[in-house]
């Protein structure tokens, strides 16, 4: 991805041509359960510099908490103003995001759907930064690029920024850049409605629809683009059970895109370079199952042998696997940095954070990989936002409230505990035999588990309390 941005960092999508008269467009805002943030997207969306007899906004309700109560109150009042909006609201989940969109479009009236999820708050000008490319008749969606409103409330939420902001300013935009298959990221985008009807439309049978429309897409023939220099700020989960939430979810979902697509792409007319990098794309969240795997079936054995037949030579062929295996990640977490011409210094300094923060999903993921390929199904469970503010405002201590509605049920304690134990023992050894190059790693690793364990064994203790 490094090595492919220093190629392609400055293509960017060119407008060739502006509508004469502005398309009419449905802004849909999906929501469950986000109380704190509801009223502060639409909020935004009525905002919006774009005609207001060209403009439709769907409130795309499946709430069953009080989250109904004040979007129906703020509407009621947006409407008494003249802005067309309308509250759609659900009494089931059937499909969850997927299949609230789907329904919602039979009440859309715009030639384009703009998305923006509830914890996001889009810029006045956000449409008309992104409609004069769809002139180009072959343009089905246009992805915009996430900025993070929350991003330097801590340094847990900065180093989220910084994984975010690789997968944004380096990975999707090589992606786009090289005419490779890439995807609309769930929000902050906009959609021609006649590619996701042609496309077979929303399909909630994963955990990530946007993935899912979006290879549907891609194999019917629609461009999809990706535009870096436009971007629209979102908020970051506050605390480390929300995010692994929010991981799971992406994970398991991913894996279950691979199952349910890999063999149409491998069947379509795609040339084999795109196949083949479309199976890594579909496929990565696997690693964390394999690495899984590979340090239970093979650290233990290989120590024990290593102490049986004592190879000291193993030393050079341990450090490269190890550079490569860890410094390839972390250059391209750092070059996100460089991409985006943020601090150099400050994106170095999260270098150990960032390892901790892989280290903290290394089980989360992996028991959702595997949930996906034996076929377990699984509640589309949301991202539990607070509202936070803008970085330069003031931050107020959460309530008792926004403390207990972030709340996600925490899993997993137990084995990440053992797992923490288990490189206690590869530590020891590795201090006995003077190992010392592994030493900081299983540090890290040990840190990373048992911390982890010990969160959701708080939070545990918070529910039952």
């Amino acid at each position: 991805m490094v090595f492919r941005w220093y190629r392609y960092r400055k293509v960017r999508p060119a407008v060739t041509q502006t509508f004469e008269e502005l398309p009419q467009v449905t802004v849909q805002i999906p929501l469950f359960n986000e109380k704190f943030v509801a009223e502060r997207i639409i909020d935004a969306c009525v905002e919006l510099d774009y005609p207001t007899d060209k403009l439709q906004i769907q409130v795309v309700d499946d709430s069953t908490d009080n989250t109904r109560e004040l979007v129906a109150e703020r509407v009621e009042y947006y409407r008494k103003k003249g802005v067309n909006i309308d509250h759609v609201h659900r009494t089931n989940r059937k499909g969850f995001k997927a299949g609230a969109l789907k329904d919602a479009m039979e009440f859309a009236t715009g030639e384009f759907i703009a998305i923006f999820d509830a914890d996001f708050i889009p810029s006045p000008s956000t449409i008309k930064d992104c409609i004069h490319h769809f002139t180009d008749d072959s343009v089905g969606m246009v992805q915009m690029r996430w900025e993070h409103i929350n991003r330097f409330s801590s340094r847990f939420t900065e180093a989220q920024a910084i994984i975010l902001d690789s997968h944004f300013a380096l990975e999707q935009q090589v992606r786009y850049a090289s005419d490779k298959l890439f995807n609309f990221n769930g929000t902050a985008g906009v959609w021609r409605t006649n590619t996701i009807v042609d496309s077979g439309h929303w399909q909630g049978d994963t955990l990530t629809e946007d993935l899912d429309l979006s290879y549907r897409a891609q194999m019917k023939g629609w461009k999809l683009l990706y535009l870096n220099d436009v971007s629209c700020p979102g908020e970051l989960p506050a605390n480390m059970n929300a995010f692994r939430s929010q991981q799971h979810r992406w994970a398991k979902g991913g894996i279950q895109v691979m199952l349910k697509m890999l063999g149409d792409v491998w069947r379509s007319r795609f040339g084999l370079g795109k196949k083949l990098e479309a199976t890594f794309h579909l496929a990565n969240n696997l690693s964390y199952l394999v690495v899984l795997v590979d340090t239970i079936l093979f650290l233990i054995p290989s120590i024990i042998v290593r102490e049986i037949y004592d190879i000291s030579f193993m030393f050079w062929l341990d450090l490269p696997f190890l550079l490569l295996a860890t410094g390839g990640h972390m250059v391209y977490l750092y070059f996100g940095q460089v991409a985006l011409k943020h601090s150099k210094r400050r994106a170095l300094s999260h270098v150990p954070g960032l390892m901790l923060v892989g280290i903290q999903l290394a089980f989360n993921n992996a028991r959702a990989g595997f949930e996906a390929l034996r076929g377990q199904q699984s509640e589309f469970v949301r991202t539990p936002k607070s509202g936070e503010r803008a970085d330069k405002e003031k931050e107020q201590p959460l309530t008792i409230s926004q403390q207990l509605y972030q709340v996600v049920l925490p899993k997993s304690a137990a084995v990440e505990f053992l797992l923490s134990l288990v490189y206690c023992v590869v530590l020891a050894w590795a201090v006995h035999n003077q190992i010392w190059f592994m030493t900081p790693f299983l540090m890290l690793l040990i840190i990373g588990f048992m911390t982890t364990a010990i969160t959701n064994l708080r939070s545990q203790l918070s529910l039952n309390s």
